[in-house]
């Protein structure tokens, strides 16, 4: 039976629950350092002179620095495996959390908080490349989707965490609060420790002896590489070349929802109380309010972990820029409304927009061959955070220049394209095997496809 059955279709086990954590582990890292910076800035802007440029800047750095640490630990994950990568980002978490304590000027905080950024972004593409190719089939789909409540779970742990320090730390409370992330940090590379390498990663590589041993040391001493499904792709196809091959498409389509996705959500999150006082949300509304939508921003991420295979990755990605879009619209129409309505309509689009949310993680794991699957990941957080830092920056001068009014109907529109572009591009992959959901050959392939070239490369 050993050598007839598919890993893919074991049940869990021990393991694959303990991967799950040191994976998700990296997301609650990476929401709690993104979040961070938006409870002390007004603080930090006071005790370091920072003006409306440095601000939306320091705001900013983490997603530049995302947009290099996707592109190199999407590269160096596929070439030097997931392993070795694994234990990067907890490292820079840790050594430049613990720098900022000390900083003194606006330009340092910046470095520091984009190192943090280069380290978010080695985090995307290795701990998800990990994860999908370890994890059944029927649980592939929620498993990465439950990474992206880890997320929303770090963003409120700052949050929460970071007004208690803010209200009893005095004036440099914010040193104490984006020094906070090195004992988490620390905390993930120890529960790291021990993590194996990905036996797929392996056999592309020709090591068959190490990825046999991975596979009995993670699924049982009856099961061997015979039971993982041969893939279909050589593993001499460059990443430029199986673009060219029909992956192209692909490659858009992850890159523009995901870029339309959080584009409004960083760029409105990193400057909640700001946009929250615009709304004249203010004081103690203001202070539970910044709380409450972080946690519905939870709550509509595990909402939308439990209907990724009922309803469908597709389905799922539409109804979510639907209803979220529509939420953006109506803040920016009711902006003058009650404190109640505001903040109704802010909750609606924290739990609207949970299913984009965690499809930005599914879906490049699941559509891509195992040869450039971190890679792919890597280049759409990238990507996606080239506009997500500029929305993030431009934040403090559309509230000035432009009103809260038009901030909200451009986050709107950006969020609403995501719809259209989903509408055109978006696949099926729900149920599918990851060899099948990853082929240009799926009956279920929503792109056009150009087998033709991956055969005669072959």
């Amino acid at each position: 039976m050993s050598k007839t059955i598919s890993i893919e279709d074991l049940p869990l086990n021990r393991f694959h629950n303990l991967l799950t954590v040191r994976s998700a582990g990296g997301s609650f890292v990476d929401g709690y350092v993104l979040s961070i910076i938006g409870i002390a800035m007004s603080q930090i802007a006071s005790a370091l002179g920072l003006d409306v440029f440095w601000q939306g800047m320091i705001a900013a750095s983490a997603l530049i620095g995302i947009f290099f640490g996707g592109f190199i630990g999407g590269l160096l994950t596929d070439r030097l495996g997931r392993r070795r990568l694994y234990f990067v980002g907890p490292t820079l978490f840790f050594l430049f959390s613990l720098l900022q304590f000390w900083v003194e000027s606006g330009s340092l905080l910046f470095f520091y908080r984009f190192m943090m950024g280069v380290a978010v972004g080695i985090e995307y593409p290795v701990a998800t490349a990990y994860l999908v190719e370890f994890l059944p089939r029927q649980y592939r789909g929620p498993r990465l989707a439950g990474v992206t409540i880890m997320w929303f779970s770090g963003a409120a742990a700052a949050y929460i965490i970071g007004e208690i320090l803010l209200n009893y730390g005095g004036a440099d409370a914010w040193r104490v609060i984006l020094a906070s992330s090195a004992v988490i940090g620390l905390a993930l590379f120890c529960i790291r420790l021990g993590t194996p390498e990905s036996p797929r990663w392996l056999l592309r590589k020709g090591r068959r002896a190490e990825a046999e041993q991975v596979i009995k040391h993670a699924f049982g001493h009856q099961y061997g590489i015979q039971n993982l499904p041969p893939e279909p792709v050589n593993n001499t196809l460059s990443f430029i070349s199986l673009l060219h091959a029909g992956y192209g498409k692909r490659m858009a389509f992850i890159t523009l929802f995901w870029t339309c996705c959080i584009v409004p959500l960083f760029a409105v999150y990193a400057f909640v109380p700001r946009v929250l006082e615009a709304l004249h949300v203010q004081g103690q509304w203001a202070s539970l309010g910044s709380v409450t939508i972080t946690l519905l921003f939870v709550v509509g991420c595990i909402v939308a972990t439990c209907s990724v295979n009922r309803l469908g990755r597709r389905s799922l990605l539409l109804h979510s820029f639907f209803w979220s879009g529509l939420a953006l619209l109506l803040l920016g129409w009711q902006h003058d409304s009650s404190s109640a309505v505001i903040l109704m309509l802010f909750g609606a689009y924290a739990l609207f927009i949970g299913g984009a949310q965690v499809l930005t993680l599914v879906y490049p794991n699941e559509i891509f061959p195992t040869e450039i699957r971190a890679c792919a990941v890597g280049v759409g957080t990238s990507v996606s955070r080239i506009g997500a830092a500029i929305g993030t920056w431009l934040v403090p001068l559309s509230l000035q220049d432009l009103g809260i009014e038009k901030t909200m109907y451009i986050a709107a529109a950006v969020t609403l394209l995501g719809l259209a572009i989903s509408w055109l591009m978006a696949p099926e992959t729900n149920q599918l095997d990851l060899n099948d959901a990853a082929s240009l050959e799926s009956n279920n392939d929503a792109f056009v496809s150009n087998t033709e070239v991956i055969r005669e490369r072959n």
